[in-house]
């Protein structure tokens, strides 16, 4: 091959550095895996292109026979893997193989333990692909040239700081990665080991993967394919076995765990498709990007047609992996028909049903699993009740929540057990808001709930309150925050109860004025409280207002939140409240007025707008009670 161009130099993105240093230097215990992968995307390559020739003949000529080829070389010790798929441009060779070109690579990193057996597993539940390659070889030569193209690229690199680009000639479309096998790896020559590595993780690929074919000799004697060449899903699920249905998995998913459970489904009647669909044990690394890929592949009569197909798959739900193959579709479907496509819909909703189908059953089925689900990804299906209004219900049913029954952040109740629990005559659901486990469990709000033995969920993530907003009933219960306003226990208080309650709020009336006026328009109003039994005072949020914690999510994101007055209730039956108002100086009480609000405030909100003034009011108040 002769070179046209001087050699270039790039220095490689920087995540990509730590990657490969840790690929070359971690020990794993499945090598093997490399081969997978880059099989994997060769055949991915072959599929783009055929589904580009779609819309243009010319970019097959005269090689329509698309194919991966594997070949070693002892001598050399070399393993080539070849396709003549789309093949890279010269951008796209620095796109692919110079940078990771996705967001969510400093979390990876951010996990990265320095424990070579946990990081290995990480990398893993990374995905790396084309970077696999560098567990095995300590040199890599890429050739390649894309489709309907003129131009070659080579791109080599030992994995170190930086790799090199040059243009070449190259008499084929397509792409060659050649592996400079390291000393320790040099099992992988043998092309019986090669073989048996494509036909456990590669049978299924539609895309014949060619070996060399021998004679008796054992001169090459052309090539032969050596993998089924079904694809899986077409398969009966009578003669699929749960090993193969696994092995699909990890090739479809690049993860080097099983996945959690899956459902293979062919749907007939006004739309005919097959669904292979997949839950993963672990979070994909860009979970929480939520333009992300999904990874739920489109193929059209078995030919592929893209990779991240979100019409196919809520957003709520981007963690599923598999594919869809439709029969109804035209071969030449594009992105935007998709869009809005009564087909796509048909498949959407009923993907949809699939997985909360196979979620609900797990859960009946096997509470400890679910649980492990619940902890990878109940934070994103939380996202469901907002987005997915018609199976509101059903997603509901499958969250889980702290709560006052249990005495652990780790226990999780469903709806329906806290509604199996309920009292006859409790008609809401309770719940409270908080930065925390513990700032929700410790919030006085929850005093008169206890003392009356009502269950309370107690919610703790950032996506809880945007949640509640938007699940404002299950089962016919109506939900109710008990740091609102509106606070009604409803038949759980007797008439004898609510009696005493309007006797203790009209023998405070002359204090609850003197608070108002000692407070003034830092709150919106005072008054007597009934849901404290042990602290002395709490803020609640008018009904009319933003809630506190989203609020903290308004302005986590950037947003402008107006100010908010809280109602400041308090407990006249607590000892420090009666001392307090028993004080004559109107300045001590107006001392320990706003002290009782700034506690109050910190429970609720777990900060101040003003500590240092908390402080000094304190330091104050501590050294009068010194003195006296």
């Amino acid at each position: 091959m002769a070179e046209t161009r001087q050699a270039e130099t790039h220095g490689f993105q920087t995540e990509v550095k730590q990657l490969l240093h840790l690929m070359i230097h971690s020990l794993y215990s499945n090598k093997e895996i490399f081969l997978r992968e880059l099989v994997s995307n060769a055949s991915d390559a072959a599929d783009k292109l055929r589904f580009k020739a779609l819309s243009d003949s010319n970019l097959l000529a005269d090689d329509a026979e698309l194919f991966v080829r594997v070949s070693a070389d002892k001598d050399a010790g070399t393993i080539t893997i070849s396709d003549n798929g789309i093949g890279m441009t010269r951008d796209e060779v620095m796109t692919n193989l110079g940078t990771i070109a996705k967001s969510g690579t400093a979390d990876f990193f951010s996990q990265l333990s320095g424990d070579q057996a946990k990081d290995s597993r990480l990398i893993g539940q990374f995905g790396v692909g084309f970077y696999s390659a560098f567990i095995v070889a300590d040199s890599v030569t890429v050739r390649t040239r894309a489709a309907g193209s003129d131009t070659a690229i080579e791109w080599f690199s030992r994995g170190e700081g930086d790799y090199d680009l040059r243009d070449i000639e190259k008499a084929k479309r397509g792409t060659d990665i050649i592996l400079h096998l390291r000393d320790d790896a040099h099992e992988y020559l043998d092309e019986w080991r090669l073989k048996s590595i494509i036909t456990k993780y590669s049978d299924h690929l539609s895309i014949p993967v060619q070996m060399p074919k021998r004679d008796d000799d054992q001169k090459q004697d052309g090539w032969e394919s050596v993998n089924s060449g079904q694809a899986l899903w077409t398969r009966e699920k009578s003669e699929i076995s749960d090993d193969e249905y696994k092995e699909f998995y990890k090739t479809i998913a690049h993860d080097f765990d099983e996945p959690l459970l899956w459902s293979h489904n062919k749907v007939e009647g006004t739309s005919e498709y097959t669904s292979l669909l997949y839950i993963p044990k672990r979070a994909p690394w860009d979970l929480w990007n939520r333009e992300t890929q999904h990874g739920i592949k489109l193929y059209v009569k078995r030919v592929f047609i893209m990779d991240d197909a979100k019409q196919l798959m809520p957003t709520y739900l981007r963690f599923v992996r598999g594919l869809m193959d439709s029969s109804d579709l035209p071969l030449n479907v594009s992105r935007e028909i998709l869009q809005d496509n009564k087909i796509t819909r048909s498949m959407r909703n009923g993907s949809t049903k699939k997985i909360l189908s196979m979620l609900s059953k797990l859960a009946k089925d096997d509470a400890e699993k679910y649980q492990e689900f619940w902890n990878t990804f109940g934070a994103v299906l939380k996202e469901g009740p907002a987005e997915d209004q018609g199976n509101q219900e059903t997603i509901a049913s499958l969250l889980r929540f702290a709560s006052t029954h249990e005495d652990t952040s780790e226990a999780k109740v469903s709806l329906d057990a806290y509604i199996e629990r309920m009292p006859e005559k409790q008609d809401k659901i309770y719940y409270i808001v908080a930065d925390s486990y513990e700032a929700a469990r410790d919030n006085p709000a929850l005093e008169i709930f206890r003392k009356k033995g009502i269950e309370v969920l107690l919610l703790s993530e950032r996506i809880d309150e945007w949640l509640m907003s938007h699940l404002t009933e299950y089962k016919d219960k109506s939900f109710q925050s008990v740091t609102r306003d509106d606070l009604d226990l409803g038949e759980l208080d007797d008439a004898e109860t609510k009696k005493q309650h309007e006797a203790s709020e009209k023998a405070f009336e002359t204090q609850l004025k003197r608070f108002e006026k000692a407070l003034g328009d830092t709150v919106k109003t005072v008054r007597v409280t009934h849901r404290l039994t042990e602290s002395p005072a709490c803020i609640v949020t008018d009904d009319n207002d933003m809630s506190t914690q989203m609020a903290k999510l308004m302005e986590a994101a950037g947003q402008k939140v107006p100010e908010t007055k809280y109602i400041f209730e308090i407990n006249p039956e607590h000892t420090l409240v009666q001392r307090i108002v028993e004080l004559d100086d109107d300045s001590r009480f107006s001392e320990w007025a706003h002290v009782l609000l700034d506690q109050a405030t910190l429970a609720e909100r777990g900060s101040l707008k003003d500590p240092a003034k908390f402080v000094a009011r304190m330091n104050k108040l501590m050294l009068d009670l010194t003195q006296a």
